[in-house]
C-alpha cells in the first residue's frame, strides 16, 4: 500500500471533477440560450451529449472523496458526523441560494427545485448508514442498486390502493413510479440509482490506497470493461429501437437515458472517466492547471457558475433585443426562451467561455485562501 499524509488531495479525482464542472457549465449556458436538448444537428447534439459525463462523474468522485476523507478523519463516527451535516447542507443550499441563482426569484409557489445538489446531499445522507460496512460491500449494493433499479418502480404496488398515493407521491423522490411529485416541485435527479453511484465509488476509493501500477491496472480494466459492455450492450439492443426516427444510428447509440440514469448511460460515462484517473495522475499544463483550480473547490464553482450565467444571459439578451427577459428564465432549468431569442453555438462557446475565465480567477483566490487557512473546519464544507 501506499501512504498519504493527512492533507494530501489525490491530483487524479482534482483534475477530472474539474474536467467535468467545466463541461457542466456548458449544458447550463445551453439552457440559458434556449437551445433544445433532444436536437439531431451534430454541433447541438454533441454540446449536450459531452455534458452527460457531469453528474455520474461528480457523484461517483462525492463517494470516492468520502472514502479517503474517512480514512483521513480515522473514525467512523466523525465521517457519519460529516457526511450527514454537509449531506443536509448541499440539501439547504439547493432550496435557497441555488434555486435562487436558477430563477432570480422567491416564488416558492409555482416552482421548487430538486436538482443534482438535492440528490448529491442525500445521497450523502443515506450512504452514511451503510460506511461501518467494508467499502467491497458497499460498492457491491451500490451496483446492486444500479442494476436491478427498474423493481424500485413496482415498490408502491405492494401498498394497500388506500395509502398507494400518498407512498408514490413521496417515492417519486427516490424512482419514478408512475406518480407524480407534490404540485410544483420538478424532481430532476431521483435518489436511488444515483446513491448506487456513490457507493460504487465510495468503494472505489479503496483502489487509491493500492501501488500506483495495481491502480493503473484496475482502473484501466474496470475502464475499458465498462465501455466495452456498452458497446455491446447498446449495439445489440438498437436494432430494437424504430428505425422511422429521425436520429442516426450514433445519435441513438449515445443517447441513453439520464433520468433516471439507465445502467447503459452510466457505462458510457463512468467507464471512460475511470479509464482516465491513471493519465490524470500525470496529467500537466496549462488545461490541467485550470481543471486542478476548478475541482479543488468544486462547491464554490457551483454556488458562483449559475447565477454568473444567468446574469449574462440578461445581458445577451439586452444586447440583442433591448431587453433582459427575466420572464423566460422564472422556471430554469426549463427555460421557456421563444425562437427568435435562441443564441446559436458560436454564442453559446463565447459566453461559456467568458465565464470559465471569471470562474478561474475567483476559483483560484478562493483555493488559495483555502490553503493558507486549513485550520478553519468551516472550509471543508465549501
Amino acid at each position: 500500500m501506499i501512504s498519504r499524509t493527512a492533507g494530501e488531495r489525490i491530483i487524479s479525482i482534482d483534475l477530472l471533477r474539474g474536467a467535468v464542472m467545466i463541461l457542466m457549465a456548458i449544458d447550463h449556458v445551453r439552457v440559458y440560450s434556449g437551445i433544445p436538448a433532444g436536437a439531431t444537428t451534430p454541433g447541438i447534439f454533441f454540446t449536450r451529449w459531452i455534458t452527460n459525463f457531469c453528474a455520474p462523474a461528480f457523484v461517483f468522485f462525492a463517494g470516492t472523496g468520502a472514502f479517503l476523507y474517512g480514512r483521513k478523519l480515522g473514525r467512523k463516527t466523525a465521517l457519519t458526523k460529516f457526511l450527514v451535516s454537509r449531506g443536509l447542507l448541499l440539501v439547504v443550499l439547493e432550496l435557497t441560494l441555488i434555486r435562487f441563482a436558477w430563477t432570480f426569484n422567491l416564488d416558492y409557489n409555482s416552482f421548487i427545485l430538486v436538482g443534482v445538489i438535492w440528490m448529491l446531499g442525500w445521497s450523502m445522507v443515506l450512504l452514511a448508514l451503510f460506511i461501518r460496512l467494508r467499502p467491497l460491500t458497499i460498492a457491491i449494493i451500490g451496483i446492486l442498486i444500479i442494476v436491478f433499479q427498474q423493481l424500485f418502480h413496482y415498490l408502491p404496488e405492494a401498498f394497500p390502493l388506500s395509502i398507494r398515493k400518498p407512498v408514490g407521491t413521496v417515492w417519486a423522490f427516490f424512482y419514478y413510479d408512475g406518480f407524480e411529485p407534490p404540485p410544483g416541485i420538478a424532481v430532476l435527479y431521483v435518489l436511488l440509482p444515483w446513491l448506487g453511484v456513490m457507493m460504487a465509488g465510495y468503494g472505489f476509493g479503496a483502489i487509491f490506497l493500492k501501488q500506483a501500477e495495481i491502480r493503473r491496472k484496475l482502473c484501466l480494466w474496470i475502464g475499458l470493461s465498462s465501455i466495452a459492455l456498452f458497446l455491446i450492450i447498446g449495439m445489440f439492443l438498437l436494432p430494437a429501437e424504430s428505425r422511422d426516427k429521425p436520429m442516426p444510428a450514433l445519435f441513438r447509440l449515445l443517447n441513453q437515458s439520464k433520468y433516471p440514469p439507465s445502467q447503459l448511460f452510466l457505462l458510457m460515462t463512468l467507464g471512460p472517466v475511470i479509464a482516465l484517473v491513471p493519465y490524470a495522475e500525470k496529467a500537466r499544463g496549462w488545461l490541467a492547471k485550470i481543471c486542478l483550480t476548478f475541482g479543488r473547490v468544486p462547491m464554490f464553482y457551483y454556488l458562483l457558475h449559475i447565477p454568473l450565467i444567468h446574469a449574462c444571459a440578461l445581458v445577451v439578451n439586452y444586447l440583442k433585443g433591448g431587453a433582459v427577459h427575466q420572464e423566460w428564465y422564472t422556471s430554469a432549468p426549463f427555460t421557456d426562451v421563444p425562437e427568435a431569442g435562441k443564441w446559436n453555438l458560436p454564442m453559446l462557446y463565447f459566453i461559456f467561455i467568458l465565464v470559465e475565465v471569471i470562474l478561474y480567477h475567483l476559483c483560484g483566490r478562493y483555493a488559495n485562501y483555502k490553503l493558507k487557512n486549513q485550520e478553519k473546519s468551516w472550509l471543508r464544507y465549501l
